[in-house]
């Protein structure tokens, strides 16, 4: 049995070590994806508190990191012109019983303010993706990571989203570099429609206008070739479980969206026993560890656990 986590820790996880170590630890995963892993010391300290080997996509900003406790048996960096925000991440580890899994970590372009022209490049990325994962065809294997993009048929609540935005405390008690801006209105709205930003903050103090929002989501949220990887017979593990459950995954503190995922090769997915978005681990809120909530997949024979803060959708 093998468990995989895929984990935003939000800009290096700058002071915020020991809650990213408690999330992990309890999620008692075997294989971890980082994602914005920029500070490689932040990186090796996690690793030994897990007692868990490293590697690292770069060493510069936009990269990711695996953590294993399985042995490696090999690694490679995919960097090219097509993928930008951060170098694809290739681990490829020894399960129990001796076979390999391959296992690739990605971070696609955000660009929120660019909407369709965003929504093109995370389609261009994802393309480029399966090919750099068609070596891999036939063989176990999983992609993880931060998508920046909504699933097909899945919907973005806009209004949880303004909340955040409007409220730097939200990022702020994260305790990021202090020289990086919080999200904000502009770091979603294209310079041509920020003189709307004062209709949007009346929508703050309207149910009615909020609701709005949520319903003409299809007409700015973030969407772009997920769909590529369900047609190329990658399954979306969370999903293939819990059809109608949200399972929201960002911002953590008002979760708004499901953008983060793990798709299984057809080979691996067969094997797929459980799957869930985590909620809290060791007395520890996920929104106090990162601004993502970190999600798993579960691989082998059918578990007998349930815990139930990784299943329940209580923020949605």
């Amino acid at each position: 049995m093998t468990r995989i986590l895929s984990y935003n820790i939000l800009i290096g996880g700058t002071h915020r070590v020991e809650q990213l170590t408690r999330i992990i630890r309890s999620s008692r995963s075997d294989v971890v994806g980082l994602i914005e892993a920029v500070d490689e010391q932040i990186v090796k300290e996690l690793a030994e508190r897990l007692g868990m080997q490293y590697r690292l996509s770069g060493r510069a900003n936009g990269q990711g990191a695996v953590l294993s406790r399985l042995p490696i048996r090999n690694m490679k960096i995919h960097k090219n012109t097509i993928i930008t925000k951060q170098p694809i991440l290739e681990v490829c580890v020894e399960e129990t019983d001796g076979q390999p899994l391959t296992v690739f970590v990605t971070h696609l372009t955000a660009d929120f303010g660019k909407v369709w022209a965003a929504n093109k490049a995370r389609r261009r990325e994802v393309q480029e993706l399966l090919h750099i994962m068609e070596s891999c065809r036939g063989t176990k294997h999983v992609l993880m990571g931060d998508f920046n993009s909504l699933a097909p048929g899945e919907r973005l609540k806009g209004s949880a989203f303004l909340r955040y935005v409007a409220v730097p405390d939200f990022y702020h008690q994260l305790k990021p570099d202090p020289s990086i801006k919080a999200p904000d209105l502009d770091f979603v709205m294209s310079p041509a429609l920020r003189f709307m930003k004062p209709l949007l903050e009346l929508m703050l103090k309207s149910k009615f206008l909020s609701t709005m929002l949520d319903a003409v989501d299809t007409l700015y949220a973030p969407r772009g070739g997920i769909d590529l990887l369900g047609q190329s017979g990658y399954v979306d593990c969370f999903r293939s479980l819990y059809p109608n459950t949200k399972g929201y995954t960002w911002p953590a503190p008002i979760p708004a969206g499901r953008i983060d995922f793990i798709f299984a090769s057809p080979e691996l997915a067969q094997q797929l026993t459980a799957a869930g978005v985590i909620l809290e681990g060791e007395g520890v809120a996920a929104y106090q560890a990162s601004d993502h909530l970190p999600i798993f997949a579960e691989f082998g024979t059918a578990s007998t656990e349930h815990v139930d803060n990784e299943t329940k959708d209580e923020y949605t």
